[in-house]
């Protein structure tokens, strides 16, 4: 049966179904092809507007949301907190209606604190604007493209003429590192499981806390596992993520010291030997080299996808914006 998109806003993966994930996939395909090409834009957004309402500091994602836009001809407004009148003493939701005033068809979001856009997705509802809101990230919330584009990453390298989500079925993945300061980790959790995948979290007990073995998508059949050390959980791994320290999100003496972080949870080649034969590692980025991965290893074409994650989000967040876009026309 074909499948219709209908999701108007994209704020969380918490309650998607796997029909969601194979369009993004198989859309995502088709832009990454539109991107190898000579001419890389189509029109498929002329005449819309979108805002990149950036309230926290961002290099990859804000610029890989500019960039998709672009490429699908949409018109951008960039908004920086420091020169807005939220210094004046402006509310986010006066900043968010100004953008409205002004045309915008969709919002991209980032904020430190978790339920900023759903608030303004709320809004935008209640005044019946048809205004699309995309979370870029929220806090310790979600992180939904990030997620997206990391399973466009992994299942386009396992088939790269037909992306799906049942190709991670049975595969292990584990997550390691800073698990809960990360929105990056819960997307990928509920994306992950979704898929069938069995997902293994590990880092030290202060950062990878037993709540976390409540998560995952029921329906999709995937297995979550936590461990307190690195070696359960790289062992037979098909894929790596590593995670990097947040440390400025921890409020509290979490860890005894950078060094010894990684000598315990480390991504190194010795550790890798533990996985699958054709393991393949990635970070969300930005990385501190030598602290979550060795830095010879992130250049490592033969083992690391950490560039392909940063190409792949523009066509990720490309299909994303489309799929949004189109239920406008």
């Amino acid at each position: 049966m074909e499948f219709t998109w209908n999701r108007h806003h994209i704020l969380a993966l918490s309650d998607w179904i796997s029909q969601e994930y194979d369009a993004v996939l198989q859309t995502a395909s088709s832009f990454r092809e539109v991107l190898s090409r000579r001419t890389k834009k189509v029109p498929a957004l002329q005449g819309q507007v979108v805002t990149n309402l950036f309230f926290e500091p961002s290099t990859r994602t804000r610029s890989s949301f500019e960039l998709a836009a672009k490429r699908l001809s949409a018109d951008i407004l960039n908004f920086s907190p420091g020169s807005s009148s939220l210094t004046k003493g402006e509310t986010i939701l006066d900043t968010a209606k100004t953008y409205l005033a002004m045309g915008t068809d969709i919002m991209v979001i980032r904020h430190q604190q978790a339920g900023v856009p759903n608030a303004i997705a709320q809004e935008m509802d209640r005044l019946n604007t048809g205004v699309s809101v995309f979370n870029a990230g929220d806090g310790q919330h979600e992180h939904p493209s990030q997620g997206l584009l990391d399973l466009f990453t992994i299942t386009s390298l396992l088939d790269p003429e037909n992306p799906r989500l049942e190709l991670l079925k049975g595969k292990k993945i584990a997550i390691v590192g800073d698990i809960l300061h990360s929105r990056v980790a819960r997307s990928n959790i509920w994306s992950l499981t979704a898929s069938g995948a069995e997902v293994h979290l590990a880092g030290p007990p202060t950062l990878v806390p037993k709540l976390f073995g409540e998560m995952g998508n029921s329906s999709g059949a995937g297995k979550l596992v936590l461990h307190w050390d690195i070696e359960p959980a790289l062992q037979d791994a098909d894929f790596v993520m590593t995670l990097r320290l947040q440390k400025e999100r921890m409020t509290a003496h979490l860890l005894p010291s950078l060094r010894e972080y990684h000598q315990r949870y480390g991504i190194t080649r010795d550790r890798l030997k533990l996985c699958h034969k054709d393991v393949k590692v990635l970070h969300p980025g930005p990385v501190n080299r030598g602290v979550e991965i060795d830095s010879d290893l992130m250049d490592d074409p033969a083992l690391s996808l950490i560039s392909e994650q940063v190409t792949n989000g523009v066509a990720v967040r490309m299909a994303l914006l489309y799929l949004i876009g189109n239920l406008k026309n």
